[in-house]
């Protein structure tokens, strides 16, 4: 192929790529202009587990519009997630074989509900186990404010919800002869440590208890993983 043919096919990728990533962006101004009128709701349902929205104090005339954004972006974004995902596959599938398209496919709706999981588990389970060693650190009485505390739990939720999709993108590294099942299995010691950590950095509070109740759900995530990774080991590889 010819210099100048190699330059052209490259600027009609480079177009392909901006059409699907505007395509993306739209969904998600879309999906967040919808979560806007259901933030109320939503913050309400997010501030349960310190008793409501009715215990949260403002001190800024712009906090609550703050606060209300955040929401609607990181509702936005899981509604338009399916969106985003299918387009980010769409530019990838041209490039690979047509079983390889399937499973790839296949894994959009996977993808969704295990940022989905991660996030219910992280609203359902850390949450109601970090507030009250927070707010009770030290005997001193806490008045939550809207700004910190939604964006303390939008962090959280978000944080846990992306590193649900491991096993994802375990299975696409799988793919790529990357990584391999055996591989993560004889690696499972430094896997602990890894989770150990990681578990540490996205654990709230840092206590014992939290980080065991993130690192049980990150050693089935690595299981699964390699379950994964087995599954979609290439034919011959």
């Amino acid at each position: 192929m010819r210099p100048r043919d190699e330059a052209k096919d490259i600027w009609i990728h480079l177009g392909e790529l901006r059409r699907r990533l505007l395509i993306s962006l739209a969904a998600l101004i879309a999906a967040a202009l919808l979560s806007l009128y259901f933030s109320p709701t939503l913050a309400e349902i997010l501030a349960q587990p310190i008793g409501g929205t009715s215990v949260l104090v403002a001190i800024e005339v712009t906090e609550n519009i703050s606060v209300m954004m955040n929401i609607a972006l990181l509702s936005g974004f899981t509604l338009a997630l399916p969106v985003i995902l299918f387009q980010l596959v769409s530019f990838l599938l041209p490039g690979l074989m047509p079983h390889e398209q399937k499973w790839l496919l296949a894994s959009i709706p996977l993808l969704t509900l295990f940022f989905i999981g991660g996030v219910l588990f992280a609203y359902f389970v850390m949450l109601p186990a970090a507030l009250p060693f927070l707010m009770g650190l030290l005997g001193i009485r806490t008045q939550p404010r809207p700004g910190p505390y939604f964006e303390f739990v939008l962090t959280l939720l978000a944080g846990v919800g992306l590193v649900f999709e491991t096993p994802l993108l375990v299975l696409v590294l799988a793919r790529l002869r990357l990584v391999s099942a055996g591989m993560l299995a004889k690696q499972w010691r430094i896997a602990l440590v890894a989770i150990a950590v990681l578990a540490a950095v996205i654990t709230p509070t840092g206590d014992p208890l939290n980080m065991g109740l993130l690192m049980l759900p990150l050693t089935g995530l690595y299981l699964i993983s390699i379950l994964f990774a087995a599954l979609a080991r290439p034919k011959g590889g």
